[in-house]
């Protein structure tokens, strides 16, 4: 049975599930093995064809899944935390000196490196080093003293 089923799916996984499939199907259907019209092993072969093309018409039945075209990105599902974690870093660095600003955003927002980041903004290297690590101090306790929201969603 295992290797007929085996030859009609070419997979010999699946083919261990239909065997198991038709046993469940012989042990719930005893009269099988007592009604003297025909062998169990028959009928046994006939049940694993059956099962194989009872599956091969349910997937033919419905379209088969596939993600999202290429070319458009995959749905976000919420972007609720998101949204406020933007606005919550948009409103500490509006709390920021405008030199301090300028530096990050040339850093992190533009992503120029130290030497970049002095030319576009026309000042030293070491006065862009000092003035953003100053600059990510008073962020971080911008933020520590901003009121969280503890509410927490499923």
């Amino acid at each position: 049975m295992q290797m007929y089923a085996t030859r009609l799916l070419g997979d010999a996984a699946a083919a261990e599930d239909v065997v198991q499939e038709a046993l469940i199907r012989l042990w719930r259907n005893p009269d099988v093995l007592t009604n003297g019209k025909g062998s169990v092993r028959g009928w046994l072969l006939t049940v694993v064809r059956h099962i194989v093309i009872d599956g091969a018409r349910a997937r033919g039945a419905r379209p088969t899944e596939v993600p999202g075209s290429l070319d458009t990105p995959p749905v976000q599902r919420d972007h609720a935390d998101a949204v406020a974690a933007s606005v919550t870093v948009h409103e500490a660095l509006g709390r920021l000196s405008p030199e301090h600003r300028a530096v990050l955003e040339q850093i992190h927002l533009h992503g120029r490196n130290l030497d970049e980041a002095a030319r576009a903004l026309g000042i030293p290297k070491g006065t862009v080093k000092s003035r953003s690590f100053y600059a990510i101090r008073a962020l971080r306790e911008i933020m520590s003293s901003m009121p969280v929201s503890r509410e927490r969603r499923p």
